[in-house]
């Protein structure tokens, strides 16, 4: 169902039983996959690619250029995958020529009330960005980490799968996976343990992500201390991943304890 005074137009792909409500304005590069909702006032342009079952709130604006300087109107892409929720003011940018051109966002995502999202982000899936949180360009959010209210991430930052910010943290550092994560600048005050805990980790391997965790970060040397991990714990399928983001990337620093 398309609202009398939507604009919608004639090139958009728009799939069955889209709703789409008063005064929001549809451009001519936009696909719109079966069983969303616009709830009025969405404003979604450019080369806009939307899978099925999302949630768009009113005054959102999805798809308009990068904020980004650098930006001279190159061919950029905004890939959204199913059942994400855009609630009300919610800003997602499509990618610049510098990150590869495309913003991903993927599955069952919250983007509450201002949240932004820059150029050339790839949000995974799972994941709650409560409100006011501001993403940086070429920022990378893996699965089920939750972001809390009012945070801003710098560019380029990482914020590992199941990891946790709290509120009002200014993200400068990459966040490990399962980490716990929070001040003025972020430091890292430990493990999400109630994350993991809700996701039915074992105990057993809850105990051992602990512990590695304690050998990782008992001094600076964080990476030569990597390399003392007993087989065990290196063998361990969750420390594997926490281990592989510390090693695969290093842009911007990783966030350490406060007392490193």
């Amino acid at each position: 169902m398309i609202h009398k005074t939507a604009i919608v137009d004639k090139k958009a792909k728009i799939s069955d039983n889209v709703e789409i409500g008063p005064y929001c304005i549809i451009g001519p590069e936009v696909e719109i996959g079966s069983n969303s909702v616009l709830h009025s006032h969405v404003n979604i342009i450019g080369n806009t690619k939307i899978g099925k079952n999302n949630q768009i709130y009113p005054f959102s604006s999805i798809g308009t250029p990068p904020q980004d300087l650098k930006y001279k109107g190159e061919k950029n892409s905004l890939v959204i995958g199913n059942n994400n929720r855009f609630r009300e003011y919610a800003n997602i940018n499509p990618g610049t020529e510098q990150g590869g051109g495309v913003t991903s966002i993927g599955d069952n995502n919250l983007f509450m009330v201002y949240c932004h999202v820059a150029h050339d982000c790839f949000i995974s899936n799972n994941i709650v960005l409560a409100n006011n949180v501001q993403v940086g360009g070429h920022v990378i959010i893996q699965n089920n980490a939750i972001v809390g209210g009012s945070c801003a991430i710098h560019q380029f930052s990482r914020i590992g799968e199941s990891a946790m910010i709290g509120g009002m943290t200014g993200v400068l550092s990459d966040v490990i996976p399962f980490g716990l994560s929070m001040g003025n600048r972020n430091n890292l005050m430990g493990l999400n343990l109630i994350g993991l805990r809700r996701s039915k980790v074992s105990n057993d391997n809850i105990k051992k992500i602990q512990l590695a965790y304690k050998y990782i970060f008992k001094t600076a040397s964080f990476r030569d201390n990597i390399e003392m991990l007993n087989s065990d714990l290196k063998n361990n399928e969750f420390v594997k991943i926490i281990v592989n983001f510390i090693n695969s990337d290093k842009k911007r620093p990783i966030s350490l304890p406060p007392n490193l």
